[in-house]
């Protein structure tokens, strides 16, 4: 409303200035009307440029109202000619709406019903209680550090997912970042390192360490130990990730380009200037699940006791039995796993990778939580879940399947003003989020967007306490499995309990697991993947 009420007096002021012009008789009256749009185009192009709310009139002064012109009268041409509110491109505008409603603190309700179509197979619904209750707060938190971890973290239950520099913004990194301070919850630094854009909003970090190694690297391109303790000791580091692969292109390594590293990337990265630098598939640190376990140890020891973990999307399910048996065999366990999900996104991934590769979350989660439970390892290992979460409802259906917290990526960067221009990969993104290119960056403004952060992640995890009143929950990740339905066929629906069953506490360990997981179990071995 201000900024409306802004934009209105400020034409105004335009209005009255030119009649004053031509009161007074200093410009001909049929000159002052060919001149004046010129001048009204001029002083809006003025005020585009120096307000700091939106990123599109910022970098797009006067053409960036075309845009909220079309967004203004889209519904009505979408509904009649394009497509419906929840179709998913990747993700759908109702989805998009409630996140930019939420963000800004402006009405998120919808009127005249559900838009869905409640009958179609696959839509999914969580049973009330015809006595609601009130979900206890403490639900939002979840502890993670398991039995040899000295400095435990106190997570929320949604939290920023990894987001390197490079691939986003300096400025939307560093609004990620205040944003996550403010709202209290954690910001994953993703694989390119720690930034001084992400220690400057002072959040919690986690620090992602991928198979480049960038933060903690020798010459050749190998783990350092010694510039990995520098910054794994960092009092803003909570939690270190190991990432072992990711949902958008999990198998797949990465190269960046000589010409788009600059000296700045090369310090945080600790790369050499003038050479492509490379994300092999695999890590070099180590090659058995024993050595991944010996790795997440070291890690732990040399940052102080700190929680560490992996992250992976599912891919061969004995590979992950390996993991688990070479945890029972050294008694080493990591501190949580996260879980990404094939259809995870990314800043720019092969379209094989991204349409064809790995397990989806649902699946994938459900499996790793299955594993860790019949292996007798759930109780001092934490999942987080990571992949397209906009609402309470999803943040519900992930614990339903076995995380105790989750984060997310895109949802957030549309809590920055992303407006999924689908341009992430050329570094041409015209809200300034992801983007290197300087003129674009800027119109993104830290002070504005950081609230929104918070905003967005605190709304929707009161929605996820207010379903759980609603729908009576005491034990989040027991019950809410059998509350949760899916509709399987045109007069079918059922719990996620009866379509994703649990296995018994150690089942794998004494065989009695079903048949497809004891044959891949037998099969699996803590000396190789």
């Amino acid at each position: 409303m201000l900024e409306k009420w802004s934009r209105t007096v400020f034409l105004v002021c335009m209005l009255l200035a030119a009649g004053i012009v031509i009161s007074l008789g200093i410009v001909d009256r049929g000159i002052f009307w060919l001149l004046l749009p010129l001048a009204l185009l001029l002083g809006l192009g003025c005020y585009d440029i120096l307000q700091p709310r939106h990123a599109i009139l910022r970098n797009f002064p006067i053409l960036g109202h075309f845009r909220f012109l079309l967004e203004s009268i889209r519904p009505e041409i979408q509904q009649y000619f394009i497509e419906s509110d929840d179709e998913e491109h990747p993700f759908s505008r109702e989805k998009r709406s409630v996140v930019y409603q939420r963000a800004k603190k402006t009405l998120d309700t919808i009127p005249f019903g559900t838009h869905r179509d409640v009958y179609r197979i696959g839509y999914e619904w969580i049973n009330h209680s015809i006595r609601p209750g009130k979900a206890d707060p403490e639900k939002a938190w979840t502890l993670i550090g398991g039995p040899d971890c000295s400095q435990p973290y106190r997570a929320s239950i949604f939290n920023i997912s990894a987001m390197s520099f490079g691939a986003l913004s300096h400025n939307a990194i560093h609004a990620l970042s205040q944003g996550a301070k403010t709202g209290g919850f954690y910001h994953n630094t993703g694989e390119g390192g720690i930034s001084p854009y992400h220690l400057a909003g002072g959040a919690d970090l986690v620090w992602q360490i991928g198979t480049g190694y960038f933060g903690c690297r020798d010459r050749n391109g190998n783990f350092c130990s010694d510039t990995f303790r520098q910054r794994a000791t960092l009092p803003a580091v909570k939690m270190i990730e190991i990432k072992i692969s990711q949902g958008a292109k999990p198998g797949h390594g990465g190269i960046l380009p000589a010409s788009k590293v600059t000296p700045e990337i090369a310090a945080i990265r600790d790369v050499p200037l003038g050479q492509d630098v490379l994300s092999p598939p695999a890590h070099s640190a180590f090659s058995t699940p024993l050595e991944l376990l010996e790795f997440v140890a070291e890690l732990r020891r040399l940052s102080d006791g700190k929680p560490v973990g992996f992250k992976l999307c599912v891919g061969e399910m004995r590979e992950f039995f390996s993991i688990c048996k070479a945890m029972l065999q050294s008694g080493i366990s990591p501190d949580f796993i996260t879980v990404d999900g094939g259809e995870g996104g990314t800043g720019a991934a092969p379209l094989e990778f991204t349409n064809s590769v790995g397990f989806p979350l649902y699946d994938g989660l459900f499996f790793v939580h299955s594993a860790l439970v019949g292996a007798g390892l759930r109780d001092q290992i934490r999942i987080i879940a990571a992949g397209k979460i906009t609402t309470g409802f999803h943040l519900l259906t992930r614990m339903a399947l076995g995380a105790d917290a989750c984060c997310s990526a895109r949802a957030m960067m549309f809590s920055l003003g992303c407006i999924q221009a689908l341009k992430c990969n050329n570094n041409t993104c015209p809200t300034g989020v992801a983007t290197q290119t300087p003129h674009l960056a800027r119109g993104l403004v830290v002070a504005d967007k950081a609230p929104r952060v918070a905003n967005f992640q605190q709304a929707t995890v009161d929605a996820a306490l207010e379903l759980m009143g609603a729908s009576q929950n005491g034990d989040v990740r027991d019950n809410l499995r059998q509350k949760i339905y899916r509709r399987t066929g045109a007069a079918q629906c059922e719990p996620l309990a009866a379509i994703y069953p649990s296995l018994e506490r150690g089942s794998l360990v004494r065989k009695t697991a079903p048949e497809i997981y004891q044959k891949l179990w037998q099969q699996a071995a803590a000396e190789h993947f």
